[in-house]
């Protein structure tokens, strides 16, 4: 099953980041942020990604060309050209990056890639977030429903303490930046049926609107409830949260080892 991570927005709300690079390859721990999603999907054996590119696309072709020079030690031979790596660490993923538009919206750039995924299902989320997800779960729950599209529900943590009081404003409990409990919110990780390639008009179709819509007043989107770690990286702010946790070994979203 091959999985779209959308990676072309221009970040303006991280613009201190993004003036220099796309987005997805801000680092968390000195890796992009992208790394970390491609990550969690091959940890449960989901190794074909589809990149949806638009603003500075040619600093996500330039990582991926050189993966392996970036990641093993090597030795060049000068004369001829040669590169002999002295230890190279492999992954077995497959990554298409696919030019989808400067300017194209989220349901563009989807609509962009139909004739790479095909007449099978497949699984879509944003570049910029990341999840203790059980992707098979996930997975298994979307085929257990029949329907067209599986979005994951999220409840991402309060921005700031939360307090539980009585009538009389005694302070009942506080938690510090807990995980919040007033509501579920759109978190990615969806998975789609080729159906839904249909429900996008052209490139100024913003997915969250028309056609995730659509397929609600059709009764043909379910919602898959993680209410576990969760975290976009919106901001300045949002990006040093996730470099704390993974400077401080408390990083939810880690599921692989540490070889790659």
């Amino acid at each position: 099953m091959k999985t779209i991570i959308l990676a072309g927005g221009f970040g303006t709300r991280l613009s201190e980041y993004t003036d220099i690079k796309p987005k997805p390859m801000v680092e968390i721990g000195g890796q992009p942020v992208l790394w970390h999603i491609m990550n969690i999907y091959a940890y449960y054996g989901y190794k074909d990604f589809l990149v949806a590119l638009g603003y500075k696309g040619e600093v996500i072709k330039e990582y991926f060309l050189n993966y392996y020079a970036l990641k093993s030690d090597f030795t060049v031979n000068l004369a001829n050209g040669n590169v002999d790596y002295l230890q190279k660490k492999t992954v077995d993923w497959k990554v298409s990056l696919i030019d989808t538009g400067l300017n194209s919206l989220t349901g563009g750039r989807v609509k962009r890639l139909k004739k790479y995924v095909g007449n099978e299902t497949f699984m879509l989320t944003y570049g910029d977030g990341v999840a203790n997800i059980d992707i098979q779960k996930l997975v298994e729950f979307h085929k257990s429903h029949g329907k067209m599209a599986t979005i994951t529900a999220v409840r991402p943590a309060a921005r700031f303490g939360e307090l539980l009081m009585s009538d009389d404003q005694n302070v009942i409990s506080f938690q510090e930046k807990p995980q919040t409990t007033q509501g579920w919110i759109n978190g990615g990780f969806f998975v789609l049926e080729p159906e839904f390639f249909d429900l996008i008009n052209n490139d100024r179709t913003v997915l969250e609107e028309d056609p995730l819509e659509r397929a609600a007043e059709a009764g043909e989107l379910k919602a898959y409830l993680h209410d576990g770690f969760w975290q976009c990286m919106d901001t300045v702010r949002d990006r040093n949260v996730l470099e704390d946790l993974w400077q401080t070994n408390q990083s939810p979203w880690k599921v692989w080892n540490d070889s790659r």
